[in-house]
């Protein structure tokens, strides 16, 4: 809560990192890595989201090749930990490093991690290095990212993008920056809470004890990046402190087997003599260098290019959401003939009743009527999304349609008018219809991308707000679905 005490959130962080940490010992003694849980968005596209925003780095940051020396003692380090992970909880991870003065490493959804150098060079060992590592590993162990993005339900491309009407930003840029994550002028910044931190510096340690490091190696670096000041507070920031991180790893690992740590490596000082010679640049510097174009042009120079796992090379153009979605049959989006009355307050919709509906949880959602086998990480494929707008004064509905439109369209979902506005009554209230076009999340019969039609209706409403619907599926099977969104539409009642 915003108004909790400081003190108590450091207690509560203190207590849920030992929780985490005590719940992690098995029946044998020895530390397990937990259960991640569930997170609203598809593993898949977890790793297209982190795939788009890694190309992004690698477009607005000086990146190392991955044939740098600096970059391969980082992904041995790194396999070394990703090793004791369980199969069915890890990702494909990959590490990168960034020539960056500041000392500062991140996480992107789906498994890629960056470093600086001069995280590197300011480590006194490899156990140090490896807590970074296995801490920023942990978020995404965790699913950190996806399940914030899951509550604010960022990976819909249609859902909630009214709120572009009020300046709000919109498609993946808006999206990444809802999840926590800011593509900038100086490269991605994850902003994770004090109980993100909390489970990071949980998961993080067993994933260090297991591999063999002292998992108070991890606490002593961020206590000694706290103690320097300068430089330091700059991953802080990013990191904040969950609260006596030391002391719940110290109390936690005291009952765990006894065992003996590595500490460091003559890899490890070779790779921290290298990184105290190689060029790096400030912040500013990438920044400025961004404007231009500098670093895209460098990496392209270097060889530096982000890949994936079948060693394709990733753009920003060519990583897509859903790009791994599956298939889906006809049958199991088909609408039902039989309709029920839906209430939603200020007004009631009849939908089919084997088609779910799924109430906002929060500002900023839409509600969505749609089989559950039309939806793909919260991206309507089959179905209708429906939420309302607040003009501003004098707006009329030709003026306000036309802004939904020109926010859908700037969105980044690529969603496209496909005619001009026409008049549509609904409720005995005039309002407008505008068909567009987008692509579906679902391939077609062959596995390739295919067209997707969205029909925008906009509706007065006796409050003084816009009603919006848009009807979803793909332009070869509209014609299908048609007389059900029309009679949805003739459902719908206003109530006072």
């Amino acid at each position: 809560m915003r108004n909790q005490r400081p003190v108590s959130r450091v207690l509560s962080a203190f207590t849920t990192i030992a929780l985490l940490l005590t719940q992690a010992l098995a029946v044998t003694g020895g530390p397990q890595l937990p259960n991640p849980g569930k997170a609203p968005i598809s593993r898949n596209d977890q790793i297209a989201l982190g795939l788009k925003a890694g190309a992004q780095v690698y477009q607005q940051m000086p990146v190392l090749p991955d044939s740098s020396p600096e970059t391969q003692y980082i992904r041995q380090l790194g396999a070394k930990l990703v090793a004791v992970i369980p199969p069915q909880y890890s990702w494909p991870y990959e590490f990168h490093v960034i020539p960056q003065k500041e000392i500062n490493a991140f996480a992107l959804p789906g498994g890629q991690i960056f470093i600086n150098v001069d995280t590197i060079a300011a480590a006194e060992n490899e156990a140090q290095l490896a807590g970074v590592m296995a801490h920023e590993m942990a978020h995404v162990y965790m699913q950190h990212s996806a399940k914030q993005a899951g509550k604010a339900q960022t990976t819909s491309l249609i859902a909630g993008l009214a709120g572009a009407l009020f300046g709000a930003a919109g498609g993946w840029l808006g999206s990444l920056a809802q999840t926590g994550i800011n593509i900038g002028a100086q490269g991605i910044i994850l902003r994770y809470s004090r109980e993100d931190e909390a489970q990071a510096d949980a998961v993080g340690a067993i994933i260090m004890y297991k591999a063999g490091y002292d998992p108070r190696a991890m606490a002593d670096f961020f206590k000694m990046l706290a103690a320097q000041g300068g430089e330091g507070p700059q991953f802080l920031s990013d990191h904040p402190n969950p609260g006596n991180r030391e002391q719940a790893i110290q109390q936690e690992i005291a009952n765990w087997p006894p065992t003996t740590y590595k500490t460091s490596s003559p890899a490890f000082e070779r790779a921290r003599q290298l990184a105290t010679k190689i060029k790096t640049y400030t912040a500013q510097q990438i920044a400025d260098g961004t404007k231009n174009g500098e670093w895209a042009r460098l990496n392209r120079q270097n060889g530096a290019v982000l890949r994936a796992a079948n060693g394709a090379t990733i753009t920003p153009a060519s990583a897509n959401l859903s790009d791994s979605a599956g298939q889906v049959s006809l049958a199991s989006v088909l609408p039902s003939s039989r309709m029920v009355k839906t209430d939603l307050g200020s007004m009631t919709i009849s939908r089919p009743d084997n088609w779910q509906l799924t109430k906002p949880t929060q500002r900023g959602q839409s509600v969505e009527i749609a089989p559950p086998a039309g939806v793909l990480s919260n991206n309507v494929g089959y179905g209708v999304v429906l939420d309302a707008v607040k003009p501003r004064n004098g707006q009329s509905i030709d003026e306000v349609t036309n802004l939904l439109v020109n926010a859908f369209q700037s969105s980044g979902s690529n969603l496209q008018p496909a005619g001009s506005p026409e008049p549509i009554t609904v409720a005995g209230v005039q309002g407008r219809s505008v068909n567009m076009q987008s692509t579906s999340p679902f391939p077609d019969a062959n596995g390739q991308p295919q067209k997707e039609r969205d029909w925008l209706v906009t509706v007065p409403r006796p409050d003084g707000s816009v009603l919006w619907l848009v009807f979803v599926a793909p332009e070869a099977q509209f014609d299908q679905f048609r007389p059900t969104f029309d009679s949805m539409l003739k459902s719908v009642r206003f109530q006072k």
